[in-house]
């Protein structure tokens, strides 16, 4: 097979620019996509610092907007955002200010209607115990912490702090 490169350093270079100007990415989203096409290693790093450099790639501002379009579009939890920032080699400082910036009250609303929205799917679920173990791994999916999902339950089953 011939490991020729698919695109010349110019037409690779322009490509970046324009995935980066079409949507946040994250160095390694941009790695990944070099390494398809056959970019060597040193052309892929200077290829990385050109776009960092111009401020077409900035982790930071990517770890905020994934943030905010998990948070808005899919109403996922802080656990599984951290979790998939990782796994984009996003660094911790940039995880810890992407998720400091959550507005509180759309989260918890979010958990909120996830919750009573698949309570009311859970109708037919007789089993109190069975339809709770459910509500709780759905929402454990969905990256919400412990003790949030706990006090939502307990709202949702009728349990007070007190019981």
């Amino acid at each position: 097979m011939d490991r020729a490169r698919k695109y010349s350093l110019l037409e690779t270079k322009s490509r970046l620019e324009a995935l980066c100007a079409y949507q946040e990415r994250c160095s390694w989203e941009l790695e990944q996509k070099m390494l398809k096409w056959e970019v060597d290693y040193e052309d892929r790093n200077r290829l990385l610092a050109h776009l960092i450099e111009n401020n077409f790639l900035n982790e930071e501002r990517f770890a905020e907007a994934y943030t905010s379009g998990k948070i808005n579009i899919k109403r996922w939890g802080r656990i599984k955002i951290r979790i998939e920032l990782k796994r984009k080699f996003i660094s911790e400082y940039s995880i810890r200010k992407a998720l400091d910036g959550i507005d509180l009250d759309v989260y918890i609303n979010n958990l909120e209607k996830l919750a009573t929205h698949k309570f009311e799917g859970l109708r037919s679920e007789k089993d109190s115990f069975k339809k709770r173990i459910k509500l709780l791994r759905y929402l454990s999916c969905k990256g919400y912490e412990n003790d949030l999902i706990n006090d939502r339950l307990n709202q949702l089953f009728g349990f007070s702090e007190e019981d």
